[in-house]
């Protein structure tokens, strides 16, 4: 599920998920993982049932519009971290977050330490710095 910086062939892979869980086929492990996180946001299911609405739509920050999209990856990023334990630590901390605030809530809680990591990252040219990722989720146990 890699697409480099094609918007359309990752918005795609989401439509193409989404639409085979419709129609009730065979789902490969991937796809499994995005119709679950598909599933726990039924604001967007109006947007994935409409591939070219899906295809055209553009978020911006001027707009104040959040980009599902991009809000569905982080959780799949986190979920991947979670069950990789990357960084180191991250496992633990997330199970403190589930048991007070549930496991969805908690992504969205770590999902903005991710969003500040990711952004110092671009901002420096450099790898996010796990260890400070790391440290901004031990702060909201």
């Amino acid at each position: 599920m890699f697409f480099g910086n094609d918007r359309n062939k990752m918005r795609e892979y989401f439509y193409d998920a989404w639409l085979k869980r419709a129609q009730g086929k065979s789902l490969e492990p991937i796809e499994l993982l995005v119709t679950a996180v598909i599933e726990e946001h039924p604001e967007y299911h109006a947007l994935l049932s409409n591939k070219e609405a899906m295809l055209n739509s553009e978020y911006t920050t001027e707009s104040g519009q959040s980009n599902p999209f991009l809000h569905m990856s982080m959780h799949l990023a986190i979920r991947e971290q979670v069950s990789t334990d990357r960084p180191n630590g991250i496992l633990q901390a997330y199970q403190a977050l589930i048991k007070s605030h549930g496991a969805h809530e908690a992504e969205h809680r770590i999902m903005e330490c991710l969003g500040a990591a990711l952004w110092e990252a671009q901002q420096n040219n450099t790898p996010p710095d796990e260890a400070r990722y790391l440290e901004c989720i031990l702060r909201l146990t």
